[in-house]
């Protein structure tokens, strides 16, 4: 395959004809194209299958999939085959050597494999006898915690609390999972605030919206659905603020695809009636701005003797600790304000006015909210602006979180937690008869930690690709390749599969959109989307191969190999879901009658405790947060001070780790991967000009040299002093020391880095 490096401004909106034809290419390429038209007929409907791709509720419409959600249908239903004969023909080593790309692109893995290091190979191996591998290895740990048990949120609720039981039989709630690298913050910082770890909204809260505030996304390219809300809201006069550090096209302007108008001409609408850019850290003091400036007014209307505009009743009924908030808001200077969030006091006075005239706010956020030092105080801080005005427990009003992949909600729901609350153990042990572990186990970067220093022997992974997500690449590969054992059941070849173990196994498993029959009949999963909103997910595709099992299957073969059957019979759970949800249903609150539910058209709401006012914090009230701002964004380094800031992210032709094109259309990147995207006047300093390489270099304190070469300097509308640049080619630069305080989320939007020009040519994987 050929490409044609390019960088071209884009002038379309997001969506409309150029999402139109993106769509349909994929479609063709995939060789299935009436096959996957009528996938994409059947994605997030009833009786239909769940995309894939993002956690953005359902809304049934005429179609209910996305441009990125229909890449990756397209590429799940692909039938190309990595199986023993391509095997035959390529070494690991030789493997590794090629781009993500490559590696997405060779098909769907067929038949279970073991790595065999004499010929650097991997070769079938039969299911039974994988299955007593991964017992001989687990049998012979010393401990339980010498096994580390990592999941992606694309686990169906199924498998992972089948997943969370094996382990907790077996000993361990070392539970390191995605969520630990994406959205820990808001999870904690949501339950210390209101005590749920979850949004507080719903999506027709979106139609009754009179103002949404947008903090650290993009959801063009990452949840490219929410542009259908968001235009609805615009469209009905609500008004879209959006902070986002980048100028992205799916938060200026979007035609949608389902009007026939908006595709064949210019026709779009527009998203954001204010867009701010922030420094990359710097939303904490934008909202704290926010604040301070409807404090002021507040205290102005009290002095005139009218009613002020905090919603007082709400904040004295539910909430607690607001006049130490108050204060942290008049400690807090306009100087450190404006200089930390890089945004003049002019603006945020400006949009405070806009939140103030609207009667139901809506705040939503991604990670470019969670990947910083202070992430939690960050959720928090916009909580409190929340809270001061009562825009909770109400329509069209709350708390939005907006997860990345499809049932990373539904997976912790289920139990895949490192840190279990005592409810669940307690219900489990009471359920099943055994005594859980209870300490807390290894989140992402402990595990991986612990792998390097020898105290880890078993990875297993239930999807993902850990090597390529992870930060620190070099470190991150270390360590799994130091395992006696690794496991990785996946759908397609990655990154992860070429670092093995000493020992090393891959088990493939259906897709989302295959069909899925065990003893009893076709089998339906669930999953939870960013609302709690619960929905069954039944494939329609005739699997590739015979030798594929379900995740659930899977998981439940692993747990018989190695607990044995004796207390719990795991192959019949396996053979009927319906046995697992009964389970589920006993054990889990919010899931009572869970397979009568799973009937509903558009699935069921979980509920949230605090969208009705009930706040399972100590003080039975919400919390606010009195937390200063950060003193600086960049921490003390020894030596020379960061001159630039970098946040790693996705393109448009990506979804997480997975590379299904090198095109980021929205940002006018044709054709490569290796840019980093910077102010036109700090190239200008820098005495270099678009086009020029240059090598980025982290500046930390921990000895190590991290290092990536060879990336065209791309001028970009983004705040000076800050880059950024995609990932996984720039997770090497992310220190595993550099995390989030109370969540080890990796800081992946807070690089301290130098550009220098660069002296070698691009360094790039074979495409």
């Amino acid at each position: 395959m050929k490409f044609k490096p390019a960088i071209k401004p884009y002038d379309g909106a997001a969506g409309g004809w150029g999402a139109l034809e993106s769509t349909t290419r994929y479609v063709l390429d995939s060789k299935q194209t009436f096959k996957n038209i009528r996938n994409l007929l059947r994605v997030n409907k009833s009786k239909g299958f769940d995309c894939p791709g993002c956690a953005w509720g359902d809304n049934n419409g005429t179609f209910s999939f996305c441009e990125n959600g229909a890449k990756a249908v397209s590429w799940e239903a692909t039938r190309k085959a990595v199986d023993a004969a391509f095997f035959a023909r390529h070494t690991v080593s030789q493997l590794y050597q090629q781009s993500d790309y490559f590696l997405e692109y060779q098909g769907r893995l067929t038949e279970p494999l073991r790595y065999n290091a004499e010929s650097d190979k991997y070769l079938p191996i039969r299911w039974e006898d994988a299955f007593a591998l991964i017992a001989n290895h687990l049998q012979d740990l010393a401990h339980p915690d010498q096994l580390e048990l990592y999941t992606s949120g694309r686990a169906s609720n199924e498998a992972s609390y089948l997943y969370q039981l094996f382990g907790r039989m077996f000993g361990t709630n070392n539970f390191p999972d995605c969520s630990n690298m994406c959205h820990e913050a808001s999870g904690s910082g949501l339950k210390q605030s209101i005590g749920v770890g979850k949004g507080t909204v719903r999506l027709d809260d979106f139609e009754l919206a009179d103002a949404i505030f947008v903090f650290g996304q993009n959801p063009g390219t990452n949840h490219p659905r929410m542009l259908h809300s968001l235009r609805h809201a615009a469209d009905h006069g609500a008004s879209i603020v959006s902070f986002n550090n980048l100028r992205e096209r799916g938060l200026e302007r979007f035609a949608d695809p389902q009007k026939p108008l908006e595709v064949i001409t210019p026709k779009a609408g527009r998203i954001s009636s204010r867009y701010l850019q922030p420094n990359l850290g710097g939303d904490m003091a934008a909202v704290r701005g926010i604040v301070k400036a409807l404090l002021e007014t507040h205290r102005q209307h009290l002095a005139r003797g009218e009613d002020g505009i905090f919603d007082d009743a709400f904040i004295n009924a539910h909430t607690h600790g607001v006049e130490d908030y108050l204060a942290a808001v008049d400690a807090t200077s306009w100087q450190q304000i404006t200089q930390q969030s890089g945004l003049s006091e002019q603006d945020l006075r400006e949009v405070a006015e806009i939140y103030r005239g609207a009667k139901r706010v809506i705040c939503t956020w991604a990670m470019g909210i969670t990947q910083h030092k202070h992430s939690v105080a960050t959720v928090r801080e916009i909580v409190n602006l929340q809270l001061l005005f009562g825009q909770l427990g109400k329509p069209g009003a709350g708390l939005c979180p907006v997860r990345g992949h499809s049932n990373v909600q539904g997976n912790r729901t289920m139990g895949i937690d490192e840190k279990p609350s005592a409810a669940l153990l307690d219900s489990l042990a009471a359920h099943f008869a055994f005594t859980p572990p209870r300490g807390a186990g290894h989140n992402t970067v402990q595990a991986i930690e612990a792998m390097l220093r020898d105290e880890v022997k078993v990875l297993i992974t239930l999807g993902g690709n850990l090597a390529a997500a992870a930060p620190d690449t070099p470190r991150t590969e270390d360590a799994l390749q130091r395992c006696a054992l690794t496991v990785h059941i996946s759908t397609k070849l990655n990154r992860s599969h070429l670092v093995p173990g000493h020992d090393a196994l891959i088990l493939p498993t259906l897709g989302r959109t295959d069909r899925d029959t065990q003893a009893s009949g076709d089998q339906y999963i669930t999953v939870e989307d960013s609302f709690s909103m619960v929905h069954a997910s039944q494939g329609v595709n005739p699997p590739i191969s015979d030798q594929l099992r379900s995740e659930t299957a899977i998981v439940a073969g692993i747990a018989a190999a190695v607990l044995g059957e004796d207390k719990l019979n795991w192959r019949a759970l396996a053979g009927n879901y319906d046995l697992i949800r009964d389970h589920i249903a006993v054990t889990q609150p919010g899931f009572t009658d869970f397979n009568r539910r799973c009937d509903a058209p558009g699935g069921f709401y979980l509920g949230n405790a605090a969208a009705e006012l009930r706040f399972t914090t100590p003080t039975g009230k919400a919390q606010f947060s009195a937390a200063a701002l950060p003193a600086s964004l960049m921490p003390q380094l020894a030596g020379e001070r960061a001159p630039f800031t970098l946040q790693t992210l996705r393109s448009h032709d990506q979804y997480n780790t997975t590379i299904y094109g090198l095109d980021d259309r929205y940002r006018g990147v044709y054709g490569q991967r290796e840019v980093v995207f910077i102010h036109p006047q700090d190239l200008a300093e820098l005495g270099l000009k678009e086009g020029d390489r240059v090598d980025i270099e982290t500046l930390w304190h921990d000895g190590v040299h991290r290092k990536v070469t060879g990336f065209k300097a791309v001028s970009y509308a983004i705040p000076r002093g800050n880059l950024a640049a995609y990932y996984p080619e720039t997770n090497p630069l992310v220190p595993l020391s550099s995390f989030g305080d109370g969540t080890f989320t990796p800081t992946s939007k807070s690089v301290p880095v130098k550009l220098t020009p660069s002296v070698t040519s691009v360094t790039q994987r074979i495409l």
